[in-house]
This record gives C-alpha cells, structure tokens and sequence, in this order.
C-alpha cells in the first residue's frame, strides 16, 4: 500500500495562483485568476464557499495568510493595493485597508513566549466590559449601503479582535515594502532598509527577528535572491508593553468603524424621510397647472383655510387620510432611529473610545516602558480632545432633532385636521385646538423642509429636504447651511467672557459651524496620527542583521508563478530557529539546500547551511534514478515535504517526506566567503544522501509541481504545473489500523457533514452550479461549527 491517503481530486475551471492550510480546521483557501477565493475541506475536496471578486475590494489576489486562531483569513489584492480579513464561518469581509505597494507576500504568526506581565495583562484584559456597557447591534432595518459590510456586521467587527494573545500579520512587497499589523489590523511597525521584492517571510515567533526572501537585479542583470534577516529585538524586549499598547489601538480601530457604520445608518434613514416625502409631492408638482410653490400652496392652506384644486386633488385622492397616518408614522420612525442611532450608538461609541484612549494616554506617561515604543501624550491629549468634539456635536445634533420633531408632529397634525374638514369629516376636539405656538411650529416646518426654487432644490430631496438634519450629515467640508442659534445660552456668554476659561484645554472644542461628519473625519485624523508614530519609532529600531545572497533565477522561469516558487521559510519555535530551503537547479539539479539561522541574530549556529543528494531517494535499486526537487515545504520542525521528479526519460512525480535529522547531523562546517553568492561556493557545502524508505508516493497521471502543506493536521495538497488539478492527501496514515475506530468514527461523521451540506446534488464541475452549492454550504458550514470545533479538539488531543 502506498504511504499518504489521497482523500480527493479535483480539476477547476481557473488556475490557482495561492493555496495556504487552516492552521486548526482540515480547510484550504484557494484564490484564482479570476479573483475568487474558494474555501475547500479536506474530505473529497468538497467546496464550503467562495468569494467573488468585487470592484470594490479588488479582483487580483496576490497571497493569502490565515489568522492563527483559524477563524479569519486575510487576502492582499495587487491592483486596488488593500488587504482585506475575511470572517471564515460566513464568508463576510470584515475589515479592508490600503496599503502603499501591493502585497507580494504575507505571514501571520503568533507570539509564543510567556512571562509574568503578560499573563496578568492577558487575566486583566477585560477590565473595559466592568466599566463600559456592549455596545449595541446596528439595526437591521438599515442595511447598511457601503459595499464592504451588512446588516448586523458590529458584532463581528468587535470580534476582529479574537484572542488576546498578540498575533501579527507582516505584509511584504515590491521596492523593500515591509509593514506588521498587529491582530491584523493596528500598524506596529512599517520596515525600511529592505531592498527588492520580497517573496517570503517569517517573523519568529519570540518575535526577536523577521527572515526575508528578496528578489534584487544582480550585476549581470539577472534576478538574485537574498536572505537577509532583520532584528526586531525592541519587539522581543517590550513584548508585554508591545502586546498592551497593540491590544488597545485594535480596540480603537474597531470603535472607530463600528463609529463609521453608525454614522452610515443614520444618512441611509435621513435619505428614507427624502424618499417618501418626494414620491408624495413628485406627482404633484408635475401635474399641477400653477407657477406658485409647494410651499406656497401649503402656505395658503395654513393662513386662509383654502387649498387649490392641485393640493386638495394630492391630499385627497393621493394621499388620503389614511396614507397621511401611515406616512406620519413612518417619517417619524426615521426620526426616531437618527435619535437612537445616536444615543446608543455614536454617544455609546465615542465613551468607550474616550475610555481607550485615556488609558493610552496614562501608559504613555509611563515614560520608562512606553517612551521607546513611540507612545507621545501630547498627540494622545489631542486624540481626546477630538473625541470630546464629536460628542459635543453628536449631543448638538440631537437638539436639533428634536426640534425638528417637534415642528414635523405639529404639520402632521394641523396637516390631519385640514383633510378630515375637507372630507366634511368630525374632527376631534383635541385635534382642533391650535395655539399660536403650534402654527409657528408648522410655518418653520414648511420653510425648513420645502423647496422655495427648484435652483435650490436639495441633491438628495428634490421637492423636500430635511436640511436642518441633513446637513450635519453631509460629508463636506462647507460650513452648515443653518448653524444652531446660540444667542442666550448662559454658558457660552460665560465662556466668552471668562479670560481663562476661553481657550482653556479642559474644554472640549465644539466648532459650531461644522458638520458632524466633518467633525468625525477631523477626529479620525488625529487618532490616525497617534497610531501611526509607534509604527515609525518602531520601524526605525528594526535593523539589517544579516544579508546573504543566495543564487541567480535564469530569466527564463520568470513565467512561473511566484507564490509557489522557492525558497520557504520555516519558524522552528522549541529551537528557536529560523530554516530556509531552496534550490539551486542550474548549478546542482539533484540537490536540496538547508539554511538555518538562529531568531537570535547574535546566536551562532553550527553547520547553518547543508544539502541533500536527491540521486539515490529511494531504497530500490531499480528505481534509483536521479532525480530533481519541483517544490518542498515544511511538513513541521523534523519534516519537509517534496514533490520530485524523475530525469528526463523518467518524469515521474512522486511526493514524499523528508525527515531533517540525518540532514542536521551533518558534522562537517560550511565556512561562508562574505564576498561570494552562495551557487558560486557549493562545492564547500557538507552533503547527505538520502533514501526516503516508504515515505513516499508517485503521483500517477499528474504533472504534479507545487505542494501546501499542515503538519497539525496532517494534510496535505499538491497542485499541477498547469495550476488547475489539484489532490488532497492525508499524510500519516501508518498508524490507521491501529487507531481504529476513533480514525473511522471521524471519518463518517465527516462525510457526514459533507452529505448535510451537498443537499443540491452532485453539478459542481459547472462553475454556476459551484456557486450555487457554495452559498448552501455556506449555511451548513455556520450550522455545523460547534460540531466542527469539537471534532477538531479532539482530533488534537
């Protein structure tokens, strides 16, 4: 019987340009030429759901990295420059944000190393939740209209956060573009001194150095790849702080767009009172035979009693008593959910994002731990300060939402009693009373919120605006239309007058003439401003430790796709070693090569680089023909997993693992020439012959060329030179029989689950049907996760 599984076999429509493991489920993502992100389990490479390409975020995806946690996948696309983090239960994009060059690469690891501040940092974690109530759902009501996020989306972006142990995702690119993101999304440090394209990176994970593969123009014009590891050792040194500081800022990110969604739902339920008061008026407007004004008409009505037969003909056949119940009803339901929207939502938001930033400023004065990581509590002051504002002016808008309310029940009301006359109707004793004050109230309603020309007319509301509410939410930066009269109000006059009370800092600036929206952008700035120095001061701490050029790429393997190609870098955590292995097929096509680098940059490491003869891999002697390594990734620490092939008149493929011990027992030392790449000294590297036993399996009827693999989970994929036929395999499967029925116990609930979840049949090989079953595997998918996740722990244990 041969070694490994395969367990499923698939061709798609598209070729595949990445493919990266779950580092806790049996699931692969997989992205397309096409931009599609597919996620696929591992039992007969059955499809869970994929992710179209989007105009919004971007149609070229260019790597992909898993959250350790397994829970969210992060994508780069090249030609919008964003990275997106995508929730893996429903397929949802959570978060996106620009980055300066696209991203050629991406690693997400996590921090491993444990200390005393870290623990009581990770059991005083929540200390927030005793003093800040949860902050509320959106309403589903108002979906919002941004193209990234949907209905009830808050939770999920709260839940960006995951675990709080750091975990970072370091993004690589084209001109030496280096950057780490803490949980994924608060910037940590952007890298400088790196040169070239960067193909493949690695952060250790005491966080004490980062391995980069480059890709520069050597001096006869050819690309050279490099190794060069960088010293992140004020990482490694201020983990705790590190950790504290990055945990806070992600907090304050999340707030700042769960903020933005809120804002979102109050201009889409400020647009709904536009729409439903124009689809009443617009039909009027267009028939009525008079060059007199809709407010005019209105006018006439409220001052004699009498309408014109346009108006009484649209109150009386199109709007009708009962319709004006309704539609009063319903315009102040919009009101309403403006005014919740920001009591809950926008004041509930900028408390706990004053909370968060207040305690960043308090570790920032802790100048001894947070001085060197660029904490400044001067930006901090002003952060605070820019919160403050836009609670002031979210506290201003709700004035004048109620005054508003006030005016629009009044016209409701007088606007009632007027059609009840017109039908000869009894009207109601409460109903007929009006004050002076309550004709007020509707005259400032009509020349609020009716157009007097239609050069006036409002951009949203073509015969009906609600300016007055409305121009707090314009994302402009015109002074409002109508600013709040403040003449007489008590404080302001004191403020005034008081010397040392006028610009006093304690005092939260207001900027009356402003916009909410302006205000909010004004905020963002200066928090963005806060967040962004650590990622400077941190950047510039990070040095060149090492520089080792490796070997030149012919330009004729340009075509290849370069998320597949050599070198891999490998984190050995227990050794605290950083493993490179590569090859080098113009120079030595039998050979494997093994670089090894401690994470500390000042650790000497012996035999740091060796080889591995491929000439004589298997233990037949019949069969012992040389052979050439296509791809070869780290299984894990003791492991590497290879796809081979044959010479030339053998081109067999065949997959096989690569235990590192014999390798590494090599006693013979590789003295390095600084001047020299390392293809022009290979004659000096210590080599080991290597036979594989029974750790391997030909790939029949398949050009394989690239393998992803996952030594937790025992999994691996290998893919075709033509990058669409891919297999799946389950690597240790020696010990099955022995296992028994846990292993087969597994297995059916398994298939279990994929017959739950296939309902729609067996069409998948037509790319629509895959939608299809994509979106009802989807459901299954979320349905199934509890199922999953005890599955899966005890797979583990």
């Amino acid at each position: 019987m041969p070694a490994f599984r395969q367990v499923g076999e698939k061709q798609l429509p598209n070729p595949v340009l990445c493919m990266a493991w779950s580092p806790k489920r049996d699931l692969i993502a997989l992205a397309n030429t096409t931009g599609e992100l597919l996620l696929h389990r591992l039992a007969s490479f059955q499809r869970v759901w994929s992710l179209p390409p989007s105009e919004y975020t971007g149609k070229e995806i260019t790597a992909l990295a898993w959250r350790p946690d397994g829970k969210i996948l992060a994508f780069s696309l090249g030609d919008t420059k964003q990275v997106v983090l995508c929730g893996v239960e429903k397929a949802e994009i959570l978060h996106v944000f620009p980055v300066q060059n696209p991203v050629t690469c991406m690693h997400w690891m996590e921090v491993m190393e444990e200390s005393s501040a870290l623990s009581a940092f990770y059991n005083s974690e929540d200390e927030s939740k005793l003093f800040l109530p949860k902050l509320p759902t959106l309403p589903k009501s108002y979906s919002t209209t941004s193209k990234i996020f949907s209905e009830e989306k808050s939770d999920e972006i709260m839940n960006l956060l995951g675990e709080v142990r750091l975990n970072i995702l370091v993004l690589g690119g084209d001109h030496g573009f280096v950057e780490l993101y803490a949980y994924g999304m608060y910037k940590i440090a952007t890298l400088t001194g790196v040169s070239g394209r960067c193909r493949s990176l690695s952060l250790s994970s005491d966080l004490k150095s980062l391995s980069v593969i480059t890709e520069v123009r050597s001096a006869d014009n050819n690309p050279e790849i490099c190794y060069v590891q960088l010293d992140t050792g004020l990482l490694s040194d201020c983990l705790p702080e590190v950790t504290r500081m990055a945990r806070k800022f992600t907090h304050i990110s999340t707030l700042l767009q769960y903020l933005h969604l809120s804002l979102t739902c109050m201009c889409e339920a400020w647009e709904d009172i536009l729409m439903q008061m124009d689809l009443r008026l617009t039909k009027f407007v267009q028939e009525k035979n008079t060059t007199t004004q809709v407010q005019d008409e209105f006018l006439e009505l409220l001052l004699w009693g009498q309408s014109s037969p346009e108006l009484q003909a649209l109150l009386m056949n199109q709007l009708t008593v009962k319709g004006l119940k309704k539609l009063g009803h319903s315009i102040e339901s919009s009101y309403s959910s403006i005014q919740k929207l920001v009591i809950s939502h926008l004041q509930s938001g900028s408390e706990a994002l004053l909370y968060h930033l207040s305690e960043v400023k308090g570790m920032s004065l802790w100048k001894q731990k947070f001085e060197p990581l660029g904490l400044d509590s001067v930006a901090l002051e002003g952060a605070i300060t820019a919160v403050g504002s836009f609670s002031l002016k979210a506290n201003e808008l709700l004035q004048v939402i109620d005054k508003s309310m006030k005016n629009f029940k009044a016209f409701f009301r007088w606007l009632y009693v007027a059609m009840l006359r017109m039908c000869e109707e009894h009207v109601p004793p409460e109903l007929n009373k009006m004050t002076q004050k309550d004709i007020a109230f509707v005259a400032d309603f009509l020349s609020e919120h009716f157009s007097e020309n239609e050069e006036l007319f409002d951009r949203k509301g073509k015969y009906f605006n609600v300016e007055r509410v409305g121009q707090y939410l314009k994302d402009e930066d015109e002074d409002l239309v109508s600013p709040p009269n403040t003449k007489g109000n008590q404080w302001l006059n004191f403020l005034q007058e008081s010397t040392y009370l006028k610009e006093s800092p304690l005092l939260f600036p207001s900027y009356p003439q402003k916009s909410l929206h302006f205000v909010k952008r004004m905020m963002e700035n200066v928090i963005e401003h806060c967040l962004q120095k650590p990622a400077e001061v941190i950047g510039k701490s990070v040095k060149q430790a090492v520089f080792l050029p490796l070997y030149t790429v012919p330009e004729s393997s340009e075509n290849t796709p370069r998320l597949f190609e050599l070198p891999s870098l490998w984190n050995d955590k227990k050794a605290k070693m950083h493993y490179v292995v590569f090859c080098m097929p113009e120079i030595s096509p039998c050979k494997l090569y093994l670089l090894r680098k401690g994470t500390d940059p000042n650790r000497h490491i012996p035999n740091s680089v060796v080889s591995v003869d491929l000439s004589h891999h298997l233990d037949n002697a019949d069969d012992n023909a040389a052979a050439h390594c296509l791809d070869a990734r780290f299984y894990d620490d003791e492991m590497l997993t290879v796809v081979l092939q044959g010479a030339e008149e053998d081109n067999r493929r065949v997959l096989a693992q690569l235990p590192l011990s014999s390798t590494l027992s090599c006693e013979t030392e590789f003295t390095w020439e600084p001047n020299l790449r390392l293809d022009q000294q290979t004659s000096a590297i210590p080599c080991q012959g290597l036979v594989l036993g029974n750790q391997w399996r030909e790939l029949e009827s398949m050009k394989a060329q690239f393998v992803a693999v996952n030594g937790i989970r025992k999994v691996a994929c290998v893919l075709s030179a033509n990058l669409r036929h891919i297999r799946v395999f389950e690597m240790d499967v020696e010990d099955e029989d022995e296992e028994g029925a846990d292993s087969q116990n597994n297995s059916a609930d398994q298939e279990g689950l994929d017959t739950t979840m296939t309902s729609q049949g067996q069409g998948e090989e037509s790319v629509e049907a895959e939608g299809e079953a994509g979106e009802q595997v989807g459901d299954g998918f979320q349905k199934t996760e509890e199922h999953l996740e005890s599955e899966e722990a005890l797979e583990i244990s």
